[in-house]
């Protein structure tokens, strides 16, 4: 039977009368395998993490971190069938201590019967840290493997200690493509086609955002309607009380709009910037999203040009939280035009990714000695800090120490351009390397 991804394993309510009412339309359409599951092929399919544990039959624990209604619990559950083991569902937001201890002793008399247990713990971020502390003997002696699940960026929400006993697997939005195959199984389980245009069609899928669980309640919503005709995008937005997206003749979506926004800005032209900021949100995209893009450009294509915009993105967030919609809505667009009219940069960016390339290939290259502190004797006589220069001891405040591994010549990852503040900044690195140049000689 075709499924969802996303119904939890609560059995269907009972009506009053006893007798069994029809299940819903997200149970019904439950995933039976992980080759069911849509949208998270880069972890299921044959060269995936999860479809790698799974052809070994052997499972470690993981934390699956991704956006609300992609799947996370369904893979879970589908991840223990695939491997034999018990599936045992716990809830941060609704268990406690106490759940936990009862959880872990399931787990043991079942272990000491021969069965292993998956424990899967939704919104695992909203456990404090002691309770994520009273996983590790458990998940450290194989008594559970932990599936956790989070919404939450794990690095910030969880343990390190937990972290590190834990693989994290991402999981993707769903996109377009994803979206409209639930469609398709829910009009294949109802048996006939959902009474929505095709430009209402396409306007319902970019409204669930990548939430594949919004999406199917909505198309639930529509089976369930007397509905004679089929609703263009105006009458489906007043039938489900939602601003849809709008959509022109080539279906111009999430991505394209979102793009379209950061070249304009990008290109300095604050009218057309402002024109996509406008289409995005009126046609109902979450505020909060494009902000966090257009704070991203103001790293990406700004940087240290101006150094003020990326403080002008966080504090349109701030304004836009304090408000709400719509009166916060002026602070994105503040935020907005501030972008799109600064001087633009990418030498923070390109920086960023030079940097990073020559940390992977330079792999553990220690710190030259004198710039390491020596707390004991035995570092001392090992030549730690010998030679160093105290900065603000040398002439001008600059010494032209150096700060390379032995191994390694000197690099250049940040080039700044000849706009805005980065103007100034490069006067400076330039007067630097000046001064470097003549302690080296000097020596």
């Amino acid at each position: 039977m075709a499924a969802d991804l996303f119904g939890d394993d609560t059995p269907a309510a009972t009506p009053d009368n006893g007798a069994a009412g029809p299940a819903p339309l997200a149970e019904r359409l439950r995933p039976n395998s992980l080759a069911e599951v849509v949208g998270q092929e880069h972890l299921t399919g044959p060269d995936g993490a999860i479809g790698r544990m799974v052809a070994a039959g052997q499972l470690s624990s993981i934390i699956l971190w991704g956006p609300p209604g992609t799947g996370k619990t369904t893979i879970a559950r589908l991840l223990a069938e695939a491997v034999g083991m018990r599936f045992a569902p716990l809830s941060a937001v609704f268990s406690g201590v106490a759940d936990l201890k009862k959880a872990f002793a399931d787990a043991e008399k079942m272990a000491a019967a021969g069965k292993r247990t998956l424990l899967f713990v939704d919104e695992i971020h909203r456990f404090n840290r002691a309770q994520q502390d009273g996983f590790l003997p458990f998940v450290e002696r194989g008594t559970v493997v932990l599936v956790g699940a989070t919404t939450e960026n794990p690095s910030f929400a969880l343990n390190a200690a937990l972290l590190s006993r834990a693989q994290v697997l991402v999981l993707h939005r769903l996109d377009e493509a994803a979206l409209e195959t639930l469609v398709e199984r829910a009009e294949t389980e109802v048996g006939r086609p959902l009474p929505v245009t095709a430009d209402a069609r396409a306007a319902l899928i970019a409204s669930a955002d990548g939430d594949g669980r919004f999406l199917l309640n909505q198309v639930e919503t529509l089976f369930a309607a007397a509905i004679d005709a089929p609703l263009d995008p105006a009458e489906l937005a007043q039938f489900l009380h939602r601003r849809m997206p709008v959509y022109d003749k080539d279906r111009d979506g999430h991505y394209n709009l979102i793009s379209a926004l950061h070249k304009a800005m990008r290109g300095s032209d604050p009218q057309a910037s402002l024109y996509w900021l406008a289409r995005m949100l009126v046609a109902g995209e979450e505020p909060l999203y494009v902000l966090r893009r257009i704070t991203r450009f103001a790293s990406e294509d700004i940087g240290l040009a101006d150094p003020q915009a990326l403080v002008q993105c966080l504090a349109a967030k701030d304004a836009f939280q304090f408000l709400g919609s719509p009166e916060g809505e002026l602070a994105i667009v503040q935020a907005c035009l501030y972008c799109a009219t600064a001087p633009k940069s990418n030498a923070a960016y390109a920086a960023q990714k030079a940097a990073w390339a020559a940390a992977r290939d330079t792999g553990s290259l220690a710190p030259p000695a004198n710039i390491l502190n020596a707390p004991t004797k035995l570092m001392k006589d090992l030549g730690y800090g010998a030679g160093y220069s105290y900065d603000h001891d040398a002439p001008e405040g600059f010494s032209g120490d150096n700060y390379w591994p032995a191994e390694m010549e000197p690099a250049t990852f940040y080039r700044p351009v000849d706009r805005g503040f980065e103007k100034r900044i490069a006067e400076r690195l330039a007067w630097w390397d000046e001064r470097r140049r003549e302690r080296r000689d000097g020596e």
